[in-house]
């Protein structure tokens, strides 16, 4: 049975960093490519940032390029969101997503992880 377990949430003052970390149960990982998103209060679902299996490449949401930073360690089935210059507007629900490799949707979710940023 797969399972995406988010931790690292919390609250954190405007400037400053928290670490997101996603596990995942199961033995799909290393094959899989993965993502984050977050769903700010009152919003839609957005897309944060994605990597690939490999870690050979990564994207970005426009509103988090170079100040997250997205990675993953395969032999420990778990995937990272460092969040460095926090903004009030990053405040939200994180969620890890793991993308279908031959659909290339993501099939497979977090409960979340509620990250507010304080001004």
């Amino acid at each position: 049975q797969v399972q995406l377990i988010e931790s690292g949430g919390g609250l954190v003052q405007v400037g400053g960093s928290l670490l997101l970390t996603c596990a995942m149960t199961g033995r799909i990982f290393s094959t899989r490519a993965m993502g984050w998103f977050r769903q700010a209060p009152g919003k839609e679902r957005e897309f944060v940032a994605s990597i690939t299996w490999s870690a050979f490449l990564t994207d970005y949401a426009a509103s988090v390029k170079g100040r997250f930073t997205i990675s993953r360690d395969n032999a420990r089935n778990t995937v990272y969101l460092q969040m460095n210059s926090l903004l009030p507007e990053d405040t939200g629900v994180y969620f890890c997503a793991a993308r279908h490799p031959v659909k290339l949707e993501y099939d497979y979710w977090g409960q979340g992880t509620h990250v507010t940023v304080s001004s």
